[in-house]
């Protein structure tokens, strides 16, 4: 129900402001502000996206749960598209999501709503996790037994085989391409 809301209060926001604006100010003015929203608001969110992916990487390389950085990266996303999608409404949420403190509200806020019922990482959840990747960056090490499956090799079968694929002997020198 609330989408549909949306999805005629905003148009019906945006032509207002359009006549409100274009009636004040003139046609041309109206498009050159509406393009220059749309340049500069592709500048702010390529900059700060790239930010935005370097703390997700940061907090994934720390092991530090990464729902705040991805929450920031995606309202980013979100912003981009409503600074190109042009209007005045559209265009004063996107840069409003493009400021940090504005996030973080919007985080904090929906972090209220949202029930989180379990969350994993890599397999291990808590503080098993923690204690398993300091174990393992610390150096420490205790008997690790590696899974596997193996297949045993019969040589007389294996050098029967290269032949038939007409492998070259090591006795060949190195055609200066490889290394051997």
């Amino acid at each position: 129900m609330w989408l549909l809301i949306a999805f005629i209060a905003i148009p019906m926001i945006e032509i207002a402001l359009f006549v409100s604006v274009g009636g004040a100010i003139g046609l041309w003015p109206t498009l050159a502000i509406v393009l220059l929203t749309a340049i500069l608001g592709t500048h702010l969110v390529r900059s700060q996206g790239l930010a935005a992916i370097g703390n997700v990487q940061q907090s994934f390389n720390e092991l530090n749960d990464p729902t705040e950085p991805l929450a920031h990266g995606a309202m980013i996303l979100i912003a981009g598209v409503l600074l190109l999608t042009p209007g005045f409404f559209t265009d004063a949420v996107g840069f409003a999501l493009l400021t940090p403190p504005f996030r973080s509200a919007v985080f904090q806020y929906a972090r209220k709503r949202i029930k989180v019922q379990s969350f994993s990482m890599g397999g291990s959840t808590g503080a098993s996790f923690h204690a398993q990747s300091a174990k393992r960056h610390s150096g420490a090490q205790e008997n690790e037994v590696i899974d596997g499956e193996f297949t045993e090799v019969d040589p007389s079968t294996e050098f029967a085989a290269k032949q038939d694929n007409q492998v070259k002997k090591p006795t060949h020198s190195p055609s200066g391409w490889t290394k051997h």
